[in-house]
């Protein structure tokens, strides 16, 4: 049962990353990076993987060694644990995926002082145990790639008329160059926070129980065959 009820916890802290406590759409964290480096799917992907692999490392040495970090130092010792991971990161996609480092810039080291990252380390990690601190970053960086890569899909589609560098549109239609601008940045961030919005008030508004139950409340329950097939 203590097994079970572990798994359970462990998925809530992963799932709540996704949409509930999504740290870009729903805890509004890290718009900087979102905005600026969305004009591409390789770019978004590149950065969203990156930050994971920070947060994930970053979380577990900090519940690992949260006891041991005097109060008065946490902030500034979390801040070098977070640099140690985004260096050697920042080494690695140097090493073997120059272009996307060319293309990330000054957004990849700045990883380090990323809201997302640091408030993570404060609110979660230096409070629970490692297993539950790796869950948290691994759902919160799952999150935060995936509103990369879909916020980046679709500038790189209406701007430029390609996924992943591959011509999508026909050359007969244009693009939509503001796309590739901060204006459309922020058009695609507020249209996917909505989404968000929508999405996760729908299945809060979900009714649960027995289908009696529902059908119960349900303005249409007189004329529906849900009830009688169940």
């Amino acid at each position: 049962m203590e097994e079970t009820a572990n798994s359970n916890s462990l998925g809530k802290i992963f799932s709540a990353g996704i949409l509930k406590e999504n740290p870009v759409l729903r805890l509004v964290l890290g718009t900087c990076p979102t905005l600026a480096v969305t004009t591409a799917v390789f770019n978004g992907l590149g950065m969203g993987l990156a930050a994971t692999f920070v947060l994930i490392c970053s979380n577990s040495v900090i519940s690992l060694l949260r006891k041991a970090i005097p109060n008065q130092v946490r902030l500034p010792a979390f801040i070098v644990i977070i640099a140690s991971f985004v260096t050697v990161i920042q080494m690695l996609i140097k090493a073997y995926l120059p272009a996307l480092d060319d293309a990330l810039g000054v957004y990849l080291p700045l990883i380090t002082v990323n809201c997302i990252i640091l408030g993570r380390a404060e609110m979660f990690a230096s409070k629970n145990t490692v297993v539950a601190s790796a869950a948290d970053g691994l759902g919160m960086g799952l999150g935060f790639t995936i509103v990369l890569v879909l916020m980046s899909g679709i500038r790189e589609l209406l701007g430029a008329g390609s996924l992943m560098g591959l011509a999508i549109l026909p050359s007969s239609m244009e693009p939509l160059r503001i796309m590739a601008m901060p204006p459309g940045g922020f058009l695609v961030f507020g249209l996917l926070m909505a989404g968000a919005n929508w999405l996760e008030h729908r299945l809060a508004a979900q009714p649960s129980g027995p289908i009696e139950n529902v059908c119960g409340v349900c303005p249409s329950s007189s004329h529906c065959g849900l009830k009688e097939e169940a």
